[in-house]
């Protein structure tokens, strides 16, 4: 494995096996696995005690590069390391000359930059000094296809089972904000039963507060069905609940799937197994649907839908609208994909 291509659960794995690497530079734009990694050094690198004099937290919007340079210099104090992390390094000036001291890092200081919402330029020289000498790591947003596999894998660790529906609603409705979803999934732990190590959708919709047959997951199945009476009753109910099922959230989940739809077209083989390879799905359950759906929809109509959900995304902006409701353009696009 490259340097590149470096996991999260390759770095916690060293960590936890206490190797320790000289600098940590962990940007991009999933904020989630920045905070795991730097957490996780924070709060086990050192004991308590070690703590008070060998664990420095500063924020880039606050210091200098020179700065962040003398507190790594630093020799650590009645413990084997000291700890620096720089919060927000993105904003730090001057961050190229970080390099001068990578030329030969303390080797008793663990240097952690967290850099987020950006990249550092993989081209540079600053680039090539932290992957000679430490990890270089790129934290990038999952995709929506991703989300019940990272839903399912967290809870498995946590020793709790989810069924199928119960993951799909928690990935619609809370989407690819990995901080929010895991503060979800920390929620239904805590809510569950003594002794109940399965989630089911009744407890969503209890504790998450997502109703269990009126969501954009039961939406979406009612449209691959081409039930029109159920796909109504849905809209309705989102009439009368704008805040928990906003137009936006709704659009992106249509237009995520029949996307994928149209994608699916192309699959060299069309068993659940195929189509879940080639739209790089994690499970071939998750498949069932594009294969529905395929039945029901022709290629060209869903090259309609899509254009349709665009429409109806500019016109909730205000582009060429001047009257509709956002449930109003909801209930004209629901139609339009239906008949």
């Amino acid at each position: 494995m490259t340097k590149q291509e470096i996991t999260c659960d390759d770095i916690l794995r060293e960590l936890r096996s206490k190797q320790y690497r000289p600098i940590y530079y962990l940007m991009g734009e999933e904020a989630y696995y920045i905070d795991l990694i730097s957490d996780y050094i924070m709060d086990n690198v050192l004991t308590d005690t070690e703590k008070e004099f060998n664990l420095s937290v500063v924020y880039g919007a606050d210091v200098d590069i020179a700065t962040v340079i003398n507190a790594a210099k630093r020799y650590p104090m009645m413990s084997e390391h000291q700890v620096v992390i720089v919060k927000e390094a993105q904003s730090i000036r001057n961050i190229d000359e970080l390099s001068y001291y990578l030329q030969k890092p303390l080797r008793s200081t663990i240097l952690v930059m967290c850099h987020k919402h950006g990249v550092l330029d993989r081209r540079k020289k600053l680039a090539a000094e932290i992957e000679k000498v430490g990890i270089l790591f790129e934290s990038k947003k999952l995709k929506e296809a991703q989300l019940p596999a990272f839903i399912t894998s967290y809870m498995k660790r946590k020793g709790v089972d989810l069924e199928p529906k119960a993951t799909s609603m928690l990935a619609d409705f809370v989407g690819t904000d990995l901080s929010r979803l895991t503060g979800e999934l920390e929620k239904l732990i805590i809510t569950l039963p003594k002794g109940q190590t399965r989630v089911t959708p009744e407890q969503i919709e209890r504790n998450i507060g997502i109703s269990k047959d009126y969501n954009n997951f039961e939406l979406r199945s009612a449209l691959v069905e081409r039930n029109v009476l159920k796909a109504n009753q849905i809209i309705n109910y989102f009439e009368k609940n704008p805040k928990t099922n906003p137009l936006q959230m709704t659009l992106s989940l249509l237009f995520g799937f029949y996307s994928n739809l149209m994608l699916a077209y192309y699959a060299p083989e069309k068993s659940e197994q195929g189509i879940a390879s080639f739209l790089g799905l994690k499970s071939p359950w998750q498949a069932r649907e594009y294969q529905t759906a395929m039945k029901r929809y022709s290629g060209v109509k869903t090259m309609q839908i899509i254009g349709e959900i665009r429409y109806t995304d500019a016109k909730s902006k205000g582009i060429g609208n001047s009257s509709l409701t956002d449930s109003e353009l909801l209930r004209e696009l629901i139609f339009k994909i239906l008949h």
